[in-house]
């Protein structure tokens, strides 16, 4: 008896103190309806009085209907006026390249320049590289291989953008 009168002592208070910490719902408050502007009258135009068609004559061929022309809207994207920067803060040369304002000959020596020395600073790595750093060596080869097929399309522009990305993920090794 002492036994089930112990444990009825211990589980009251437990049993008391679960309900008290409950706070009673707050009530929800009605809001008022959208102010709302009454719409101006708009002044209705009568219908045109329907025009008669005429009756095709039996031995006569068939008038074609009106074609009714369509305007196509293009849409096009907005250019971008952020470029991204290398993470490691140089900001001389940005991930999208740089606008040429100078000869096309001078770009693309320039380019190819910019190509020979990169792939010379790649080859001459003196330690060997991680997992991460071997991924990124192998994009700037696949930069350098972009840019000398874009060069000798004519592409100088986009061969100069290549040549710089390769550039700019060189000086993050």
């Amino acid at each position: 008896m002492k036994l089930v009168l112990r444990g009825a002592a211990w589980m009251l208070p437990l049993l008391l103190s679960g309900c008290f910490h409950k706070a009673p719902p707050a009530q929800v408050q009605p809001l008022a309806p959208p102010l709302v502007e009454a719409p101006k009258p708009v002044p209705v135009e009568p219908p045109a009085a329907p025009t008669p068609e005429p009756t095709p004559k039996p031995d006569a061929a068939p008038v074609p209907a009106k074609k009714t022309t369509t305007q196509v809207v293009k849409h096009t994207k907005p250019v971008a006026k952020d470029t991204q920067v290398a993470s490691n803060g140089s900001a001389g040369v940005s991930a999208i390249g740089q606008l040429s304002s100078g000869d096309a000959s001078e770009i693309r020596r320039q380019t190819a320049n910019s190509i020979a020395a990169t792939e010379h600073g790649l080859d001459n790595i003196g330690r060997t590289l991680n997992s991460q750093e071997q991924k990124t060596a192998a994009q700037i080869r696949e930069f350098l291989k972009q840019a000398r097929a874009a060069l000798t399309s004519g592409d100088v522009d986009g061969a100069h953008t290549l040549a710089a990305k390769a550039k700019v993920l060189l000086g993050e090794l």
